[in-house]
């Protein structure tokens, strides 16, 4: 179509259907209202920046959609003289009333600027393992060696000793008996029963144990020297106890003191005395030289567990851990 020349007729259009600029900027406002309660829907799901950006990007596209409505309405009788009209697909984001409103359109949705929230992990603190307490170092301490004694067994050998004295004593006092008549054959069980009844056998026999043992005990781990000077002692006892026998045996709790000592003063270089006093020195002497020996062992052990100790000690402290 050319333009028309000065003096010539001027075609008249029809008019065309227009859309007024208050509907065109209805029309916006109306889908800036649905967008934005789109967007409210979408904000559980949407991270705040999003929310934020998407917000941002419809305050901004709203001057710029009515300024393109205003834009479209003046342009459109000047591109219906110059086009022919074509049909042509609704566009999203068009001024056009009867355009379609996309309703599940989302904003921001297909922005690729939308950031990526990623949750992370909690971080769970690494504790170091404890470490193990230290365990305690017992040093332990050598203890001196415990010295051994020897007074157990001269009891016990005095026990002996003492068995051996009431036998002979007792034999002795049958024989003196015989010597005088008064036992025979014929009745020499029963004498002998008769004095393992009485006080006379039993005193110097018990006095002859302690005396024995008293000086096993003082003596101890000694050598036998020792019980052969000591055995006078046990000697003594054992004559002692023969005369003490004959005061049990009077008894001397009847007797007055004028006949306590004349009893006694006949017993001094009594026969049966004499024994007594010979039969614990000798029994003390040959009993003693038993013990003696145990004694010189038991010094020996002793001997070798000092040795033992002093080993130890040069050695120097020994450590047992727990």
């Amino acid at each position: 179509m050319s333009d028309p020349k000065y003096g010539e007729p001027i075609e008249e259009h029809p008019p065309v259907e227009t859309t007024s600029v208050d509907e065109a900027v209805a029309s916006a406002h109306a889908g800036l209202a649905d967008a934005e309660a789109a967007s409210r829907e979408a904000a559980v799901d949407a991270p705040s920046t999003a929310d934020a950006e998407a917000a941002d990007a419809v305050h901004t596209s709203a001057p710029a959609a009515s300024e393109q409505a205003q834009q479209s309405v003046v342009a459109e009788p000047a591109r219906a003289e110059s086009t022919p009209a074509t049909h042509t697909e609704p566009v999203y984001g068009s001024s056009f009333a009867d355009d379609p409103v996309d309703e599940t359109y989302v904003p921001g949705a297909y922005s690729s600027s939308a950031e990526t929230v990623v949750v992370a992990e909690p971080v769970v603190p690494v504790v170091p393992a404890a470490a193990p307490a230290p365990q305690p170092i017992f040093v332990q301490a050598p203890e001196p060696p415990r010295l051994r004694g020897n007074r157990g067994a001269a009891g016990a050998i005095g026990l002996l000793a003492t068995l051996a004295f009431g036998i002979l004593y007792l034999g002795a006092a049958l024989g003196l008996q015989a010597i005088r008549g008064e036992v025979t054959g014929a009745n020499v069980g029963t004498a002998a029963l008769a004095a393992v009844q009485s006080w006379w056998l039993w005193v110097p026999v018990v006095v002859f144990f302690i005396g024995f043992w008293l000086l096993g005990a003082i003596i101890n781990r000694g050598r036998w020297g020792h019980w052969v000077i000591l055995g006078l002692l046990v000697g003594v006892v054992a004559y002692a106890g023969h005369l003490l026998g004959q005061l049990f045996q009077a008894p001397f709790w009847t007797l007055t003191a004028r006949q306590g000592a004349d009893l006694v003063q006949g017993q001094l270089l009594a026969p049966l005395a004499i024994v007594a006093f010979v039969l614990g020195r000798e029994l003390t002497i040959w009993f003693g030289a038993w013990v003696a020996a145990r004694g010189k062992r038991v010094t020996e052990l002793n001997d070798e567990a000092q040795r033992e100790y002093e080993r130890t000690l040069e050695a120097g402290p020994r450590l047992h851990q727990s």
